[in-house]
């Protein structure tokens, strides 16, 4: 399953990331977007987890909790258009 996750402090790095989610399974990928001029975090992420129910319940538990001080945004991301 392909996680969106949004609302992200600038500082958090991939590997702080993938920590958190590989609490609740395995993790294929984590990829945070980045501004292609300046380099820097956009504040957003997308996790890929093999596992629908593990990614299910890390998307349960995390919508809405902080880390970093912010209330991160973790829902199933939407196939592009």
């Amino acid at each position: 399953m392909n996680i969106y996750i949004g609302n992200l402090n600038y500082r958090v790095r991939e590997d702080d990331l993938k920590q958190v989610m590989e609490e609740y399974g395995a993790v294929d990928s984590v990829k945070i977007i980045k501004d292609r001029e300046t380099g820097k975090s956009k504040g957003f992420a997308f996790v890929e987890m093999p596992d629908d129910s593990a990614a299910k319940k890390a998307i349960e538990e995390l919508n809405e909790a902080e880390f970093e001080g912010r209330q991160m945004v973790v829902k199933e991301a939407r196939p592009r258009m």
